[in-house]
């Protein structure tokens, strides 16, 4: 907690407004979309829900295929599925861990020879890295394909001076307990677009019509998020910057330390990261063996730890989903390890966590 979540909710409780609907959720909207520099921001459920809104409101329908990151959480494609489109699979690029531009255009100009346009792009920033959003925006613009801009892990990074999650036609964003700021649960999608984020409030609140009685045309969902989820959301965010400053801090911690035995991403030109994650990639060889011993060690002294994320092309649920690969995602999943990173994290913190690391043979 920052220390004004506390005032925010208890002038919810004060005021009678607990439910999602109430004057703190339409100040969140107000106050991130500020931040970020968009027109228009929907306060929701989740970020996995808001990328299922994000789908349906740019009429992705059964039969379709969507282009989505391989190396990420499956937050970003299941939307894909829940709306009975096919997800076809990009590899990582070397230098953001994001999805490859070079792949991104040949995939397409592939499903499109085969007559299967893409209906749209989800593109995640990995660990607060942004993607090479100026290029996959425009190869998207090339063939006029919609991007959805996953920034649930990037709330606070840039690319070129403009926001993550302010470059594609949709952004959607994570306030997980996990993620760099929370609303103990939540997420939103933004958008210049005003009217896309109309649409989203409309389904997130079952497709109610303006009636005086319940009227549904359409199929809604339940998926706006609560006043006071957004007054917590409110006080995170006026400690937002902070936690950047301090993430990056650690990040530079770990570095400082392990450098000689880890590969650190760098940021690329034009690149500010948030740091959410510190996620670095053993040099040695013999990786499998020495990254296990690495999460042993750590659990015995009750640090916890897990390897990056295992690309979506390898999980089972989509053994059978099509892929454009290059071996950066695997080589990443079976190199990297995310090392504790929270906000709260002090330099004794870290170097208890790095001399761990160092008693490992």
């Amino acid at each position: 907690m920052g220390g004004e979540e506390e005032r925010f909710v208890k002038e919810a409780f004060e005021t009678n407004w607990i439910s999602p609907a109430g004057p703190h959720i339409t100040a969140f909207e107000e106050e991130l979309s500020a931040y970020l520099g968009v027109s228009a921001c929907a306060a929701l459920s989740s970020g996995t829900a808001a990328i299922h809104l994000a789908l349906l409101i740019l009429d992705v329908k059964p039969g379709d295929e969507v282009i989505c990151s391989t190396f990420t959480f499956a937050g970003s494609c299941n939307p894909i599925v829940y709306v009975g489109a096919t997800p076809i699979f990009i590899d990582s690029e070397p230098q953001t861990w994001n999805m490859d531009p070079d792949l991104l255009k040949a995939a397409i100009e592939d499903r499109v020879a085969k007559g299967k346009k893409p209906k749209a792009i989800i593109v995640v920033h990995l660990y607060g890295m942004p993607a090479q959003m100026d290029r996959i925006m425009n190869i998207a613009r090339e063939f006029q394909i919609a991007v959805i801009e996953d920034a649930a892990e990037a709330l606070g990074s840039s690319y070129l001076g403009k926001k993550a999650g302010a470059w594609g036609d949709i952004g959607i964003f994570s306030f997980n307990g996990n993620k760099i700021i929370t609303t103990s649960g939540g997420g939103a999608l933004v958008s210049d677009n005003p009217e896309y984020v109309e649409r989203a409030k409309f389904l997130a609140t079952q497709a109610r019509e303006k009636a005086l009685h319940y009227e549904h045309r359409e199929i809604g969902y339940n998926y706006r998020l609560s006043n006071v989820c957004a007054a917590i959301g409110r006080g995170q965010l006026r400690v937002l910057d902070a936690r950047v400053q301090k993430r990056r801090q650690i990040f530079e911690w770990y570095r400082e330390l392990l450098g000689k035995h880890f590969i650190f991403p760098a940021e690329p030109e034009g690149a500010f990261s948030n740091r959410w994650l510190t996620t670095p990639v053993i040099k040695f060889s013999a990786k499998t063996e020495i990254l296990q011993k690495i999460h042993e060690k750590l659990e015995s002294e009750n640090i916890e730890s897990r390897p990056l994320w295992k690309p979506m092309h390898l999980q089972p649920v989509y053994k059978h989903a099509t892929v454009y690969q290059n071996g950066i995602s695997e080589y990443l999943f079976n190199s990297g390890i995310c090392l504790p990173s929270g906000s709260l994290l002090e330099k004794e913190d870290v170097e208890r966590i790095s001399k761990c690391l160092f008693e490992v043979k």
